[in-house]
C-alpha cells in the first residue's frame, strides 16, 4: 500500500489549495475510509476530515466544517481535499491514511501554509 499526496503549498489568508492523495496497493471498490490528518508544529496529529471509499460517509473535524470539503474518485483510487477560505491556524503538514486488514498506512503530507 502507498499513499502519495500533493497539492500542498503557500498561499494568503483566504485562499484555496486543494490536496490530492493518490493511493496504490488497493483498490477503492473496497470499503475502506480515507482520512486526512494534518500536524502543525509542536502539536499533535490532528484528524481533519474522513471519508468510506463505497457509501460516501463523510465527516469532518469542526473548525474545517463548511471550509474544507473531502471527496473521493474511486475510478482514479483518489481521494481530495478542497480548502477554501484558509486561515494562518490552517497551517500543517497535511497527511492522507488508511488502515486496511489492521495495519495504518500513512503518506509523507504535503506542507500547507497561510500567510496572514
Amino acid at each position: 500500500v502507498q499513499l502519495v499526496e500533493s497539492g500542498g503549498g503557500l498561499v494568503q489568508y483566504g485562499g484555496s489549495l486543494r490536496l490530492s492523495c493518490v493511493a496504490s496497493g488497493f483498490t477503492f471498490s473496497r470499503y475502506v475510509i480515507m482520512r486526512w490528518y494534518r500536524q502543525a508544529p509542536g502539536k499533535g496529529r490532528e484528524l481533519v476530515a474522513t471519508i468510506s471509499t463505497t457509501g460516501g460517509t463523510i465527516t469532518y473535524e469542526d473548525s474545517v466544517k463548511g471550509r474544507f470539503t473531502i471527496s473521493s474518485d474511486n475510478a482514479k483510487n483518489t481521494v481530495y481535499l478542497q480548502m477554501n477560505n484558509l486561515k494562518p491556524e490552517d497551517t500543517a503538514v497535511y497527511l492522507c491514511s488508511t488502515r486496511i486488514d489492521l495495519t495504518t498506512y500513512w503518506g509523507q503530507g504535503t506542507q500547507v501554509t497561510v500567510s496572514s
